[in-house]
């Protein structure tokens, strides 16, 4: 099959690798027809993570069931599935809880709880940005998708990652509606948090970046742009707040932030949100952090430490949520919201390209070039 393939630092390439193919009872063969570039998948593909040379990219997939193992019981052959970045058994205790992107069983590394298709340190999976994926415990992780799916596959394969993960910092801020929230980076899951803050029935979105393009779309999506390379982001939400900041934050940045000035400072946003959030206000944070970055500029991030303005998150009462989204836990409703016209996640997608075409959307995405906002790939055509 063909399959794009981590070769190293800015350097993926399309290539023919074995078949993904079923190996236990329980897997589920997936012929991908829409998967998405992630802004995780930058961090791989910049080689500041510790990705394996060989390995194959790709964690946000949807695409047609060909193959069911002796076990599977519920997804049968012909059924359109989105399938959730998490690779979950659904059995364990973290699942239980509906942690399902802590799972303690799909993970070989003794010390590691969580799994993934395609990524640095989340077990030895391959991703979907590829003609076929196979799909551990495929009655658990597969998200069966209702007939009209098929001609609106941009919007449904925004349940794989960055529509649940936009909703998942919302909830680990604890947003309720008519409050404000403060969010940190327009990607795409951070205009995912916006169109969630939307949904929620927030009364004011101030959304952080600098690219015209993306806070374009933030107000689009009925948020307020707020331009940190025209004035201190702080001051700007302050402002919008009565001097007395945002009830809830959302960081959706993670720890590569940039200043205007092009310097990166793993502390950046979450720092700013501390003084962008008000007295006893919560924040989510959905952007990556890693447990250490040899390559960071900054001396502390190399171990994975940050300077984290602690004194004045507890002088102000503060409290904040952190961690990768469970998708499971939220997307089958989100499902439902697209379903009915609810939410149209697909309103940020900028490009659909081949699977030949990726080494080139990646280097377009990597480099924030002016509309490259969400890029989707199609590895066995449009279907």
């Amino acid at each position: 099959m063909k399959a794009l393939v981590y070769d190293g630092p800015m350097d993926v390439k399309v290539k023919d690798v074995p078949d993904a193919r079923i190996e236990k009872p329980t897997d589920v063969l997936v012929r991908i027809t829409t998967t998405n570039i992630c802004g995780s998948d930058l961090h791989m593909y910049e080689g500041r993570t510790d990705m394996e040379t060989g390995r194959v990219l790709g964690h946000e997939n949807l695409g047609e069931v060909i193959e069911v193992g002796q076990a599977v019981d519920r997804v049968k052959v012909g059924d359109l599935v989105c399938l959730p970045f998490n690779i979950s058994c659904g059995f364990c205790e973290n699942c239980e809880r509906g942690l399902f992107s802590y799972c303690t069983t799909t993970n070989p590394e003794p010390r590691m709880a969580g799994a993934a298709y395609g990524f640095a340190d989340m077990g030895p999976y391959s991703g979907g940005q590829a003609e076929l994926l196979r799909v551990p415990y495929g009655d658990h992780n597969c998200l069966i998708l209702p007939p009209e799916a098929r001609d609106n596959q941009v919007d449904y394969v925004m349940l794989s990652d960055i529509f649940p993960t936009g909703w998942h910092s919302t909830e680990l801020a604890g947003l309720l509606p008519g409050e404000t929230i403060a969010i940190y980076g327009a990607g795409p899951v951070g205009l995912m948090a916006t169109l969630s803050a939307t949904i929620k029935g927030a009364s004011k979105i101030m959304v952080v970046d600098r690219h015209p393009d993306r806070l374009a779309l933030v107000e689009k999506l009925g948020g307020i742009p707020i331009d940190d390379s025209k004035g201190s982001p702080v001051d700007q939400i302050l402002e919008h707040t009565d001097g007395l900041g945002a009830h809830r934050g959302a960081e959706c940045v993670g720890y590569q932030a940039h200043d205007p000035q092009g310097h990166e400072h793993p502390n950046m946003t979450l720092n700013n949100l501390v003084n962008s959030v008000r007295f006893a206000g919560s924040m989510g944070v959905v952007g990556v952090f890693i447990p250490q970055d040899p390559g960071s500029p900054d001396d502390l991030y190399k171990r994975g430490e940050v300077a984290f303005d602690y004194g004045m998150f507890w002088f102000k009462g503060q409290s904040m949520g952190t961690g990768q989204c469970p998708v499971k836990r939220y997307n089958r409703k989100l499902l439902n919201l697209i379903r009915e016209g609810k939410a149209k996640p697909s309103q940020i997608v900028s490009h659909e390209l081949s699977l030949d075409q990726a080494p080139e959307g990646y280097a377009h995405f990597d480099k924030r070039d002016m509309g490259w906002t969400k890029v989707v790939l199609h590895p066995n055509g449009r279907r």
